[in-house]
């Protein structure tokens, strides 16, 4: 028996391994480091190499993923990358699918800044809102390296723009170990005085360790916490740190910082000239208006013959007037008339009855008016017998009746022998007339 043998197409072996690719789960996600090689920036999608001292491997990068790159990868660079393998069955070669990719010896950094990333966004320092911008600043705090060119830059844009506004630096280091430090405490030293209206806080470009102290966690939260709005301007336009995210504006430049900070002075000036001349016209315009509306008004008829804005009202209360006296007098002429029946008919059939019930009541109330009046009238003869019998008792002359007598001179009392001298004339009171005395002589017991 002889050995068949049984012959592949290229493309099925190259099917063949690439589905051996694809099951590997070991190729679904690799991690590799090397040097890369044979770039050249392409408009979408990036074809180039990574190589060691020993192997080369071709690379593939989607313009989805190379998008999200923050560097600018240039040949002989060293990177890190992670990825997937697989075989592109048209030329039967393996590549490597590059999805994210680093440089070498930051990989640490980029990690701890998309974890702090996370964590600050969920405590809401990025979506927070933000702080408006005075548009028309007095004082402005610029937190930055006193001999970099970021002050200068910010210093001639405002002079140029809004001269007005004062610039006052706040020196601080912006690179190595001690710049988080100090750039926490001129945040809080600019918040303390509380007279300024904007802070800018930045530097020039630099790799992301020279860029490190804006990644910090207490100068995010530093900047998050000011009071005053803060513009951010760190680096260059492609980078972006963590005090871009929370600042109240980030700023591309220290240009666009200052540009950002004030708006141009003579533009506001022009704006307020124009804005004065729009106002005096529609002054004037309103003016004229209600000139024109006072004239119309003043020669109304209203003004002129006031007595016509009446006339229709007078006209119109006469003709009321004459309907209501009509209405009134029909009315009275009607209930006259219901009276006179209405008298007719109770005179005929009540009015008889009704009389001989008040004749019985009022013989009955004459009856009892009258014995009431007799015994009111005994009652009151009883008191004032009484009455009588009580006022004699009391009276000077029934005491009088018993012997009793008093003594005037010249119609004073007299109450005591203290007040008769011997030989003086005295009137003596009786009962039933008086007799004339003379004193002979006294005598006090």
């Amino acid at each position: 028996m002889s050995d068949e043998k049984k012959y592949l197409t290229v493309t099925a072996l190259t099917r063949y391994i690439k589905r051996k690719f694809t099951a590997d789960p070991y190729m679904r996600r690799v991690y590799l480091t090397g040097e890369i090689s044979n770039f050249r920036l392409r408009p979408k999608h990036q074809y180039f190499s990574l190589k060691d001292e020993n192997a080369v491997i071709d690379v593939v990068m989607f313009a989805s993923d190379f998008s999200k790159v923050k560097f600018r990868p240039e040949e002989g660079m060293k990177v890190i990358v992670s990825g997937r393998v697989d075989v592109y069955e048209g030329s039967g070669k393996y590549q490597f699918y590059v999805e994210t990719m680093e440089p070498e010896g930051i990989g640490a950094l980029y990690q701890a800044l998309k974890e702090l990333q996370q964590k600050l966004s969920a405590e809401g320092l990025f979506s927070a809102p933000k702080k408006p911008i005075n548009r028309f600043p007095k004082r402005i705090a610029v937190i930055t390296s006193r001999s970099g060119a970021v002050i200068q830059d910010i210093r001639t844009t405002i002079r140029r723009r809004y001269p007005i506004a004062q610039v006052v630096l706040f020196p601080a280091v912006v690179q190595g170990a001690q710049a988080a430090d100090t750039l926490v405490a001129r945040l809080k030293e600019v918040n303390a005085r509380g007279d300024f209206d904007t802070i800018i806080i930045g530097r020039g470009g630099g790799s992301i360790e020279d860029l490190w102290p804006f990644n910090e966690e207490k100068v995010a939260r530093a900047i998050f916490d000011s009071k005053i709005p803060v513009i951010s301007s760190v680096g260059h336009e492609t980078d972006t740190t963590i005090a871009d995210l929370v600042a109240d504006v980030r700023a591309a430049t220290p240009t666009a910082a200052a540009e950002l900070a004030t708006s141009v002075l003579s533009d506001d000036l022009a704006m307020i000239d124009q804005l004065r001349y729009r106002l005096v016209k529609s002054m004037r315009n309103r003016i004229e208006y209600l000139k024109q509306r006072f004239e119309k008004c003043r020669n109304s008829y209203i003004f002129m013959q006031p007595e016509r804005l009446y006339e229709g009202y007078l006209q119109k209360l006469d003709r009321m007037q004459n309907e209501l006296i009509g209405l009134t007098q029909n009315k009275i002429s009607q209930g006259k008339n219901r009276l006179t029946v209405a008298n007719k008919v109770l005179y005929g059939r009540i009015m008889p009855d009704r009389i001989s019930l008040l004749q019985s009541e009022l013989k009955q109330d004459r009856r009892q008016l009258e014995s009431a009046g007799i015994s009111r009238l005994k009652n009151s003869e009883n008191r004032f017998i009484k009455a009588k019998n009580a006022l004699d008792m009391l009276s000077p002359l029934r005491v009088m009746g018993r012997g009793f007598t008093y003594v005037t001179q010249e119609d004073h009392v007299i109450k005591s022998v203290n007040e008769l001298s011997v030989g003086e004339e005295i009137k003596l009171h009786l009962q039933d007339g008086y007799a004339n005395a003379s004193i002979i002589e006294t005598e006090k017991e």
